[in-house]
């Protein structure tokens, strides 16, 4: 290479790598927040934020080079929440990933105009976060964690995993307008399969230990649990209790059934996650969740453990493993 060229192309690089590390430098960095209704630490929630956090990552954000993440988890303290709420609206995040119905309480209390997408909500129309699920018409949308008709299904679910069974206790949350609604079409199926309910409201461990152990006294029972705030809190309490009264029962969600419990059927939450983060992209590009709309699940998981279903001496049939999803063994 001659010297006049040389010195043209050490000319030309000098030009062209400043205005690459500069415009590297202006990427400007976008704030995405998440609040959960469990502790930040929880297994489930943790698997469930990564999986948020990676399909970002697959759509171009990447945290420290044009993404800022800002986490909080309230472990079942509704002041933490509401705190917690405040402070990262004040932060002027571009979205907030919000993870249960409290958290969702939360949030619009705090704020009519930061961009909300939701998720492990049950009824966002009942509850007012959206005005309709094809049009959501404000700052917030997401995905439903499912529609009530699949109550009935897990009152079916329970007669068949356990014949023997007679009464049933639904244990529901108290204070979520999910929770009616979700025990109303457990209380329309439940004839049909011959079942008597009863009702157990979850509000805090000592109350919910107290009414499992009545409930056991008499024979061939079981548990329906209902999706809230509350069973999710309690989670590995119910389980337990479970397991220490014998107690078949059937879950909304498969992390108490990896856990320990017997039976679940719902969506996958942590899918559901991952398509948040879809949400969350589309609205970081320019898109406003009033024209997103709210998405149900397209298919449920059945899971199963068979350890839990030994110890509890059932006989899991046929019809149900070929069905199962996932069975644990």
């Amino acid at each position: 290479m001659r010297r006049r060229d040389f010195i043209g192309f050490v000319s030309g690089a000098a030009v062209v790598w400043p205005l690459a590390a500069r415009a590297q430098q202006s990427e400007r960095i976008r704030r995405v927040a998440t609040l959960t209704g469990l502790a930040s630490e929880d297994a489930q929630t943790k698997l469930r934020i990564d999986a948020f956090l990676q399909e970002l990552q697959k759509l171009g954000w990447t945290e420290g080079r044009n993404l800022r993440i800002d986490s909080r988890g309230g472990a079942g303290d509704i002041a933490a929440l509401r705190k917690y709420a405040t402070e990262l609206v004040a932060l002027g995040p571009d979205v907030i990933l919000a993870s249960g119905h409290a958290p969702m309480d939360a949030l619009v209390e705090a704020t009519h105009t930061v961009p909300i997408v939701f998720t492990v909500v049950v009824d966002p129309v009942g509850a007012g976060f959206v005005e309709k699920l094809s049009r959501p018409g404000g700052n917030t949308t997401g995905f439903m964690m499912f529609e009530y008709s699949l109550s009935g299904k897990w009152v079916e679910l329970l007669k068949q995993v356990a014949p023997g069974i007679t009464r049933a206790a639904v244990l529901r949350d108290p204070a979520s307008a999910a929770g009616i609604g979700q025990f109303a079409v457990i209380q329309a199926v439940a004839p049909s399969v011959g079942l008597e309910l009863s009702m157990i409201n979850v509000r805090n461990k000592r109350e919910l230990e107290r009414a499992v152990a009545a409930f056991a006294r008499e024979p061939n029972g079981g548990l329906i649990v209902t999706a809230g705030p509350a069973t999710g809190i309690h989670r590995d309490s119910i389980v337990a209790l479970a397991g220490q009264h014998k107690l078949p029962a059937v879950y909304f969600d498969r992390a108490p059934v990896v856990a320990g419990g017997l039976i679940s059927y719902g969506s996958n939450l942590v899918d559901q996650f991952r398509q948040a983060a879809g949400y969350a992209d589309r609205i970081l590009r320019g898109e406003k969740p009033a024209d997103l709309p709210v998405q149900a699940p397209n298919k449920y998981e059945l899971v199963i453990n068979l350890k839990t279903a030994k110890a509890l001496g059932l006989t899991v049939p046929t019809t149900l493993l070929t069905r199962a999803d996932e069975v644990i063994e």
